[in-house]
Formats: C-alpha cells, sequence, structure tokens
C-alpha cells in the first residue's frame, strides 16, 4: 500500500475502526476516507454509490457493522439482519464497480457454530447450528465474507475476511446493559471501588474459558491482512490463548483497584464452556498479537477513566 493511497475506513468511530484509523496515521497513512453515519449512511444504495464514484478510494477496510448485546441482538434481529446485510453489500458492490484494490471485510468470531470443536478452526465455519440469541447478526456477517469470496472467485475482486475474537480497548462500550464482558466488568469494578463497596458481584462460576485481543493489535493484524492476506476465505486472528472468567475478573479488580470481595452469582448462566481461535494460519502469514491481557486492560481502564472526566 502506498502511504499516499485513498484509504476508506468504514466504522472509523467504532472500536476497530477507530483503531485503524489509529494504527494507519502511526505508519504513515494520512490520505484517509472518514465519513460519520450523518454525512454517509451506509445503509443508503445511492449515497453508497454516489461516495464511492467521486471518492474512487483504492483500499477499504469494512469496519462498519451495526452491533448490541444478547438484548439487542434478541429483541431487534430485522433490524440486525437488514443494517448489516446492507451495509455490506453496498460497500462492497460499490468497491468492486469502482476499481477498488483491495477491500478487507471484518467478520466475527460469534458466526462459528456454538458447538465447535476447540480451537476454532476456520474450516468449521458453517459446520453447525449457530448461537439463537445473536443468528441473525451472524448470518449477515456469514454473507459478508461468502459475498467477498463470491466477488473473488466470478470478478477477480481482491476482497479477503479476518475473524476477530473477542475484542475490547480504548473507545469499548461501557453501557453494562449491553455491553460485552470486559467493558462490563471494568465499569462494574470501577464503580464498586468509588462508592467503596464491600463487594462486587460476578454471574457464573467463573469456569467458562475465553480468548480477548486487544483492538489496537487486531488493527495491526487487519493491517497487515490488507498488505499479505491473499488467499479466498477468511483467517482468523487472535492470541491463540484462552483464561477462565476468574483470572480475567481478578486482574481486571486488580488492574482498576477494587479492594472488596468477589461474589459469583453461580446461579447465573456461563455461557459456552470455551471459545478460543486457532490462528496458526495468521502466525504464518508472520503476525502475532503483541500486548499482554493485563498491559492491554491498563490502556483501557485509563482510557475509560479519561472519558468519565
Amino acid at each position: 500500500m502506498d502511504r499516499n493511497a485513498k484509504v476508506f475506513v468504514a466504522g472509523h468511530r467504532g472500536l476497530v475502526g477507530s483503531a485503524l484509523v489509529r494504527r494507519l496515521k502511526e505508519k504513515g497513512f494520512n490520505n484517509l476516507l472518514l465519513k460519520t453515519r450523518p454525512e454517509l449512511d451506509l445503509t443508503n444504495q445511492q449515497a453508497v454509490e454516489a461516495f464511492f464514484e467521486i471518492e474512487q478510494p483504492e483500499y477499504v477496510f469494512l469496519a462498519a457493522a451495526k452491533v448490541g448485546g444478547i438484548y439487542a441482538n434478541s429483541a431487534y434481529p430485522a433490524d440486525f439482519l437488514y443494517a448489516n446485510l446492507s451495509i455490506q453489500t453496498n460497500v462492497i458492490n460499490s468497491a468492486y464497480q469502482n476499481g477498488t484494490k483491495k477491500l478487507v471485510f471484518l467478520g466475527s468470531s460469534c458466526i462459528y457454530p456454538k458447538m465447535a470443536s476447540q480451537p476454532i478452526k476456520e474450516e468449521y465455519l458453517l459446520t453447525g447450528a449457530l448461537e439463537p440469541t445473536n443468528e441473525a447478526y451472524a448470518l449477515a456477517k456469514i454473507s459478508g465474507l461468502k459475498m467477498c469470496e463470491a466477488y473473488r472467485r466470478q470478478y477477480g475482486f481482491n476482497a479477503v475476511s479476518v475473524m476477530p475474537t473477542n475484542l475490547y480497548g480504548p473507545g469499548d462500550n461501557y453501557d453494562l446493559e449491553n455491553s460485552h464482558v470486559i467493558p462490563a466488568l471494568i465499569r462494574k469494578a470501577h464503580e464498586a471501588k468509588v462508592s467503596g463497596a464491600s463487594e462486587m458481584v460476578v454471574w457464573g462460576t467463573g469456569k467458562a474459558m475465553r480468548e480477548f485481543l486487544y483492538v489496537d493489535d487486531m488493527a495491526d493484524a487487519t493491517i497487515h491482512a490488507m498488505m499479505h492476506y491473499e488467499e479466498d476465505g477468511t483467517i482468523n486472528v487472535g492470541t491463540g490463548k484462552d483464561l477462565t472468567i476468574r483470572d480475567l475478573v481478578e486482574t481486571i479488580v486488580d488492574v482498576v483497584g477494587f479492594k472488596g470481595e468477589l461474589r459469583w452469582d453461580t446461579g447465573k448462566p456461563d455461557g459456552t464452556p470455551r471459545k478460543v481461535l486457532d490462528v496458526s494460519r495468521m502466525t504464518k502469514l508472520g503476525w502475532q498479537a503483541k500486548t499482554s491481557l493485563r498491559d492491554g486492560l491498563v490502556k483501557t481502564y485509563a482510557a475509560f477513566q479519561k472519558a468519565e472526566v
């Protein structure tokens, strides 16, 4: 990628998109096309087509998506299907029609079968039933990566997909109603510390195992895929290492500085017993995560405190 090339980061205000912008600027890419939702509604086909015709971006990072927690996914499946299918269809087709050199589409590890063998390999996609609570979102994401494959096979369009594990970092959503596990725990631990609470309640037994990747590492991996990944199909991005939720919680409360007791509400569900990606393809491509979980949590908590002020 030429440092002066026009690069469109779709979804540049989101968790991954904002990290992509940070890393691209650090690497000397200054000709970035960045549009807010009011400036460019990616679900609007005519608006997206006009944007691509005028701007002619050479490279596209498709990080835009409608996302939400379990409640939102369960309550509004039609919204998640419509928005994500529209965004993907409009951006991928317009990029192809206007001569974009390469497009990287961001999937999600939640689109793998609910009961997939561990660690999860790329070829496990579509080999089993999806998690019902986010089926609509998963189906849309699967369609996006299959669209990339189809445009590559039929038209020779250089579109590839990356499949991130659970992400966290600056710019995350800390709403306790619909945030993911790390931002929710950071907020709970922070509020418990500030209020002087004697204990903090955590759902489940703490035995479930999960993998987490710092979002700036994800941005690095996505840029690496843009520069080096040329194969059909998707590629997993993660650390390849998991830990128990109990170990995660204990690390978070230590980073935040909460000194009270942890009380595990074992009447609440643990979810899938284990979820970790096989990242051997990405390792062979020459990329590995650099940020340790503790270092990433320290940076994330600092960003959270700054946002709270």
